[in-house]
């Protein structure tokens, strides 16, 4: 396969069959960054689960001391009573039947859906538009509550849904590449210790497999998981 320019340049300012602490990874993750935009600072962390179990899915959401560095567009889904408290968290949408049918026309032009409990059995029939690309609300990652407004500025602030896939890893952004490596660690390190709490009692064997972090269009970088704190 043809390598780039920009790919081989990146390549040559690192060993990429070494592993690195999680420090070394957020410096080596800036330099080696090239996009003209803010490029997304990504994290994939393989699990020693088998997500076909039960017993073994890995769902959960953090809380990101220095959020994501991008805009979080929010849809409130509810009743006339919570619009006046999602719009005052800041929500950017707040509705039920007009964006409903939005949603059924195809529109998805958001980042997060939040819902109250009882307009939940409308979603229903949304499944096969929202479900594909993770925006339905699910009361396990905070999205379906009658707290909109506690729920809106969390998500504003950087808290993050994720959940395991069926190859056994966890896929999500840490931040972007203009933050500093301090903070980029320090979002990575609350990341992997939520999943740290949340391993399956049945999980067996090594539980973090691998890490690896890249930013948008980068090669990638092993971390050494021994170096994360707590873990």
């Amino acid at each position: 396969m043809k390598v780039g320019k920009k790919r081989k340049e990146a390549l040559a300012k690192y060993d990429n069959t070494k592993t690195y602490t999680l420090m070394e990874a957020c410096k080596i993750v800036k330099e080696i960054s090239s996009t003209k935009f803010d490029s997304s600072v990504d994290i994939d962390v393989r699990l020693g689960v088998d997500p076909r179990q039960a017993n073994q899915m890995v769902r959960g959401v953090a809380s990101l001391p220095h959020g994501l560095g991008k805009t979080v567009r929010v849809l409130v889904l509810c009743t006339p009573d919570k619009e006046a408290e999602a719009k005052e968290a800041g929500a950017d949408h707040v509705g039920l039947d007009d964006y409903i049918e939005k949603i059924s026309g195809g529109w998805t032009d958001i980042d997060i859906i939040i819902a109250v409990p009882s307009v939940m059995a409308k979603l229903g029939r949304l499944g096969k538009v929202l479900g594909p690309r993770n925006l339905m609300p699910n009361p396990k990652s905070g999205t379906v509550t009658l707290e909109v407004g506690k729920a809106v500025t969390e998500v504003k602030a950087g808290k993050i849904d994720f959940k395991v896939d069926k190859t056994g890893i966890i896929h999500t952004s840490i931040g972007k590449s203009s933050f500093d490596a301090d903070k980029l660690s320090e979002n990575a390190t609350e990341l992997i210790q939520v999943l740290h709490r949340l391993k399956p009692s049945a999980a067996k064997g090594t539980y973090f497999k691998s890490i690896y972090m890249s930013s948008t269009m980068s090669p990638s970088i092993i971390i050494d998981v021994k170096s994360i704190p707590g873990i």
